[in-house]
């Protein structure tokens, strides 16, 4: 892959245009919010039992396990909304990228009573209230997909610096998950992002971000997701072979969530990851106008607003 800062040193590529490079970025962090949505009305059921309910799942109805309204979010938005807050607050404080302030936002996420938080994430949020360590050691139990999950704010405050992208996802990640998988998929999933909001056309970015996806089943063949396993758990194995799978089949917006959600299991969580990667390729304008309505007004607002300022962040560096 050619690197972002290779090709305009010190600055973020902007062939697209400022205009439809905010209408992609909006995409993909939409797209999470949009996949999350969807996805948790069937978490933890079955592909049959989704059928057996549902058909195909493929509206914004809210319930499921936790019971949410339509159009209401889980830890995979929210915990994004608390990254990108921490990152703005830094910027603004003259500590960019400062991993106190990461597990701050983290802490307060956490005391705001959210619908939802995993174990691990829990694991580590009260680990760092007991000593104040902003990592843990390496664990075999921290290879689930919530430090993945959260990344989209770095990923966009990074845009042509390659190299914080990696350090800043590494820190944001050791905070909840000390793990060597977690820690792959998280950067690789940056990396394709990176290439998808930074080319002229994002459709061009497809073969880069396929690359990256081949290179990280190099590194890691647990990642392989050809064929299919057919798994979406939470194990970020699982999850990454999930969303890669309905990605790179169909990029298409609409199917690339559908395809991960009606999997069932972390749906919620597959759902959003597909919905980052297929928002970042169609753009905000693209997406299904049925399930916009339905999102929660108020997370709407906050992700436009968060957009605009990690932009403004990203292109001011």
């Amino acid at each position: 892959m050619l690197e972002l800062k290779e090709r305009l040193p010190g600055r973020v590529p902007v062939a697209m245009g400022r205009a439809r490079l905010f209408d992609h970025a909006l995409g993909a962090y939409l797209g999470l919010a949009l996949g999350d949505a969807l996805g948790a009305t069937v978490e933890f059921m079955t592909p049959r039992e989704i059928q057996h309910h549902h058909g195909v799942h493929k509206e914004i109805i809210g319930g499921g396990w936790l019971k949410l309204k339509p159009g209401q979010v889980t830890d995979d938005t929210t915990m994004s909304l608390a990254l990108g807050e921490a990152l703005i607050r830094g910027h603004r404080e003259g500590r960019p990228f400062d991993v106190g302030l990461m597990a701050d936002s983290f802490v307060s996420w956490w005391r705001s009573k959210p619908v939802d938080c995993g174990n691990t994430c829990r694991r580590g949020i009260m680990r760092y209230l007991a000593d104040g360590s902003l990592q843990g050691p390496a664990h075999d139990g921290d290879g689930g997909n919530g430090a993945l999950m959260r990344n989209f704010p770095v990923a966009l405050a990074t845009l042509g610096r390659p190299d914080m992208l990696v350090q800043a996802s590494i820190d944001q990640a050791h905070i909840t998950h000390h793990h060597a998988l977690s820690d792959a998929a998280t950067v690789a999933f940056g990396r394709m992002l990176h290439e998808l909001l930074c080319q002229a056309e994002p459709q061009q970015a497809l073969p880069a971000c396929r690359g990256i996806a081949d290179e990280l089943v190099a590194r890691h063949p647990q990642f392989n997701f050809v064929p299919y396993p057919g798994r979406a758990s939470g194990y970020v194995v699982d999850t990454v072979q999930t969303v890669l799978h309905h990605f790179f089949r169909t990029p298409d917006f609409e199917s690339a969530v559908l395809g991960a959600v009606n999997q069932g299991e972390d749906a919620d969580t597959t759902g959003a990851l597909a919905g980052m990667l297929a928002g970042a390729l169609c753009g905000a304008q693209a997406l299904p106008k049925r399930w916009l309505n339905k999102l929660d007004r108020g997370v709407r607002m906050a992700i436009t607003d968060q957009t605009s300022a990690l932009l403004a962040l990203a292109l001011a560096s």
